[in-house]
């Protein structure tokens, strides 16, 4: 064994500095929707105005950048990559609270995105490198523990911070700290040896073809796409529908829904990886059945959770609508990974997230914003429920589009030793 090799980090600790990075990314996202109130107060923001800034402004540039992203990521560094990411969104974050008004915030949101536009494809590849096929999907589960406790922590730490200083500080408190991490990432965190990773050597329009010709790409992608439409709206107006239509201050809504946030996270992503790691062995079409199955439970589980007549009712029934639509993460993640070789991982994912971000955070969270001004002077203080509510038809479209992809699936699949 070389040098190089046994300084090589334990795949666990490589794992847990991924997930901390992933959770401050969502923990910095979370902070957004968490911080509506009181930000929409102070800068004199409309939904529409703060659905652009919490979804348009973050997928432009977060979309866009993902591709050439990842793909320097492949050609260079996936560790340096992801390092650097880190600092940058990290620095925008801590811009955000500096902000006097919509253009400053949405010009701090672009350069959030620009920065996360790196962290997440190149770890995904990363991952991959590191854990054995049977274990893939387990490992991203891990990985996407971040979502859930992203979520949860930004929710606390948003209205706790608010509430002892201001909604500014929470910005630059959490930005902070992810510029502190980026130097121990890039400093412990290494690529795999080159006699476990090939370099890819094809140029960037040489990956995109591969998986051009394959449906399972296009059908996986949208499906993702759908319901993250749902997700990523929710995530940023879910606090203020808990605030509006249940009567609850910042720090109340902030422990209500981290409380369910969290649990449900945990259940649904390691339970989807755990339960795609032993079904796709068999079958491959699972890593499409079983996200198809969940969203479709999602629905009436997150409906009736919305028009729950008390907390006590609401809270069991969101947290099961919350585990369900969590579900495809892992399994989606892992299929994607499989229809390329590995050396060419990092950048068939940037592919898939620039569909999936265009179309999921692009769209949604302004959508709801939008469909809740329209609603407002007919529904008042409920109009932006009623506008969640009727977005979660998304679901349906996603498990229709991924159980479409199935059987192609299948017969795209490329495994480690391809």
């Amino acid at each position: 064994m070389s040098g190089a090799e046994r300084r090589q980090p334990n795949a666990s600790l490589v794992l847990a500095l991924l997930l901390l990075a992933y959770i401050l990314n969502f923990l910095d996202r979370q902070m957004l929707g968490v911080l509506a109130t009181p930000i929409k107060a102070d800068l004199h923001l409309s939904d529409t105005q703060f659905g652009a800034i919490g979804g348009l402004a973050f997928a432009l540039l977060y979309s866009v950048l993902g591709v050439p992203l990842a793909y320097l990521a492949d050609k260079t560094s996936r560790s340096a990559v992801i390092a650097a990411s880190l600092a940058v969104w990290s620095g925008f974050t801590a811009l955000c609270g500096t902000a006097s008004g919509f253009g400053q915030l949405f010009a701090y949101r672009l350069g959030v995105g620009i920065g996360e536009a790196g962290g997440v494809a190149p770890s995904y590849a990363l991952i991959a490198d590191y854990f054995p096929q049977e274990r893939q999907a387990r490992a991203l589960a891990i990985f996407f523990l971040g979502v859930p406790t992203g979520l949860a922590l930004g929710n606390l730490a948003g209205a706790y911070i608010a509430r002892a200083v201001d909604w500014r500080a929470a910005f630059l408190v959490m930005g902070g700290a992810g510029v502190i991490l980026a130097p121990v990432l890039r400093f412990v965190v290494r690529d795999v040896p080159a006699g476990r990773r090939a370099t890819s050597r094809a140029p960037l329009a040489s990956v995109f073809p591969i998986i051009a010709r394959k449906p399972a790409f296009w059908l996986l992608s949208v499906a993702a796409a759908s319901s993250s439409l749902v997700g990523y709206g929710l995530a940023l107006w879910t606090p203020s529908v808990l605030m509006r239509s249940f009567g609850l201050d910042l720090v109340a809504m902030a422990n209500f829904h981290a409380s369910y946030l969290f649990i449900s996270g945990l259940v649904g992503v390691f339970g989807g990886g755990w339960l795609a790691d032993r079904l796709g062995s068999s079958d491959r079409a699972w890593y499409a059945r079983l996200p198809a199955l969940a969203w479709v439970l999602t629905v009436p589980a997150l409906v009736a959770g919305f028009l729950a007549p008390s907390l006590w009712i609401a809270w069991p029934l969101l947290l099961a609508g919350n585990a369900l639509n969590i579900v495809w993460l892992a399994p989606v993640s892992t299929a994607v990974q499989h229809l390329v070789p590995r050396p060419m991982r990092a950048t068939a994912s940037g592919c898939y997230l620039l569909i999936l971000n265009l179309i999921g955070l692009g769209v949604g969270p302004l959508l709801m914003g939008r469909l809740s001004d329209a609603l407002k002077a007919s529904y008042g203080v409920n109009a932006l429920r009623d506008a969640a509510i009727a977005c979660t038809g998304f679901y349906l479209v996603a498990a229709l589009i991924i159980l479409m992809s199935a059987r192609s699936l299948r017969a795209s699949w490329v495994g480690d030793e391809d």
